[in-house]
């Protein structure tokens, strides 16, 4: 099996649709088609204010994803990175897919000179918290939100 992450091109939308879909299923959410459409064009876009996708094929199947973005940070001069969405195939998942598209953000953060990649999950993912705390260092922050 080889593992292969590259940049998210217009090709890959049906792809990307597929597995951005089963991302958000495992989070028990849902956006509207102008949530996807509006979301494709911005990951494709030129805009730096804008996220990125990575596509993870796995023999040439794509079966995982990536969405971060860089912004400023009150307290650094340099950008940093967010990774705000990973997802791997649950028939890929333990094969190094999650780490690749994560190690590919890290690579991306740096060429762009933001030596701070985080992420968020849920405490009940425990399977990618296992990867997570192999290449991460958990953060003793609690995250909080406006009510909806």
């Amino acid at each position: 099996m080889t593992c292969h992450v590259r940049p998210l091109v217009q090709d890959d939308e049906a792809h990307w649709c597929r597995l951005w879909t089963d991302y958000l299923a495992f989070y028990d959410s849902t956006v509207s088609d102008a949530v996807y459409a509006t979301t494709f064009k911005r990951l494709l876009g030129d805009d730096p204010k804008d996220f990125n996708g990575l596509i993870a094929e796995v023999d040439g199947r794509p079966s995982g994803l990536a969405h971060y973005l860089f912004h400023r940070h009150g307290w650094k001069i340099e950008n940093v990175c967010y990774l705000q969405d990973l997802y791997a195939d649950p028939d890929v998942r333990g094969t190094g897919v999650g780490r690749a598209l994560i190690e590919a953000v890290y690579e991306a953060a740096d060429l762009e000179g933001a030596p701070s990649v985080y992420w968020l999950t849920q405490d009940f993912n425990t399977e990618a918290r296992k990867l997570y705390d192999r290449i991460g260092t958990l953060s003793p922050f609690i995250k909080y939100g406006r009510p909806a």
